[in-house]
């Protein structure tokens, strides 16, 4: 663990990671009450917003991942170029 990641822990700064995760976490919040709203007012389009909400628990999460995780590779390949 760098230092760096260590004064995040500590609650010194917020890391890029902890951002990524409380927009996710909102975005889904949003999305479920949206639901739930939308299945008051129409509950003819209700369906396909519970079809909407499902697909997004799953596909939200794994496209944050997927971002953390190339966005740690693009900041490792940057650091090895400005090491040499």
């Amino acid at each position: 663990m760098t230092d760096q990641n260590k004064k995040t822990t500590s609650g010194s700064r917020i890391s890029v990671k902890q951002v990524i995760a409380i927009i996710g976490i909102i975005l889904l919040v949003a999305l479920y009450v949206l639901t739930l709203v939308m299945a008051f007012i129409d509950k003819s389009a209700s369906g396909k917003l519970f079809l909407l909400c499902l697909y997004s628990t799953v596909a939200i999460p794994i496209l944050l991942w997927i971002y953390i995780w190339i966005y740690n590779k693009v900041k490792e390949q940057k650091e090895q170029r400005d090491r040499q």
